[in-house]
């Protein structure tokens, strides 16, 4: 495995009105816009900090209306061939919900969901004749948190870190709530996952923005007209977080080095 296998390269949001999640989300978490246009497919718009792209906004696809998925955060993670790693998807009781397909100028990619159905994108990205600039990890701006709420959270642990070479990094047991396994990449711890509490009806992955502190960011949200419907909470290391929705239905999060 390469040492960008299992990398979370990039998070992408479909929503039905993009130029109110533009606006929503620059002010929230402080991204810039600009658009990326690639023949043959829809208009795109990419979030920035400090001028480098971190994640991406996109129409909610007219093929996906009526099957009872809300507008949603994506995480693209990289992986040395998609195609086989599609493979190894259904192989092990997971399952290829977009075979692998080409964007042109931008790599190869597939949807796929664990065995659980969890939903993640897997991406090889294309040769790049030059190298791009990225955002410290701790950056405000960037996705400083990976989570999954999973239909068990050992049987997934498993599961990707035979997938993309994940490791265990340590676990933490939240009483009532279960047992949180942080997982790491490449020796970075990367982000945490736990079996989902009983009301949450499916497994998901959720995304955890950096801002630079949190009790601002919350009048954010809600005067831009989200909601917060978790927190804000203390989480282990000292960082603050929330978990909210957005103006469209989207879920995401925040996480802030202080209040």
């Amino acid at each position: 495995m390469s040492a960008t296998h299992g990398k979370f390269i990039w998070c992408e949001l479909m929503t039905p009105d993009t130029s109110a999640a533009a606006k929503f989300y620059s002010s929230v978490v402080g991204w810039t816009t600009s658009d990326m246009q690639v023949e043959g497919m829809p208009p795109y718009t990419i979030f920035e900090a400090n001028g480098i792209g971190v994640a991406g906004l996109m129409e909610f696809p007219a093929e996906l209306e009526g099957k009872g998925i809300p507008p949603n955060w994506t995480g693209y993670v990289g992986v040395d061939d998609v195609d086989q790693s599609a493979r190894d998807f259904a192989a092990n009781g997971g399952s290829v919900r977009r075979p692998p397909d080409d964007i042109p100028s931008v790599g190869r990619f597939a949807v796929v969901a664990d065995p659980h159905g969890a939903v993640l994108c897997i991406m090889t990205p294309a040769p790049m004749d030059k190298t791009w600039p990225e955002l410290a990890p701790d950056a405000p701006g960037n996705i400083g948190w990976h989570e999954l709420y999973a239909g068990n959270g050992k049987d997934a642990v498993a599961f990707y870190s035979k997938l993309f070479g994940w490791t265990k990094d340590s676990e933490m047991d939240m009483g009532p709530m279960g047992v949180y396994y942080l997982f790491a990449h490449n020796g970075k711890q990367i982000g945490g996952m736990m079996t989902k509490p009983e009301n949450i009806q499916m497994p998901f992955w959720s995304y955890y923005f950096i801002v630079p502190t949190l009790d601002a960011a919350i009048e954010r949200v809600t005067s831009g007209g989200g909601k917060v419907v978790h927190g804000p909470m203390e989480v282990p290391g000292g960082s603050w977080i929330i978990q909210a929705m957005d103006p469209q239905g989207a879920f995401f999060c925040l996480v802030a080095p202080k209040r």
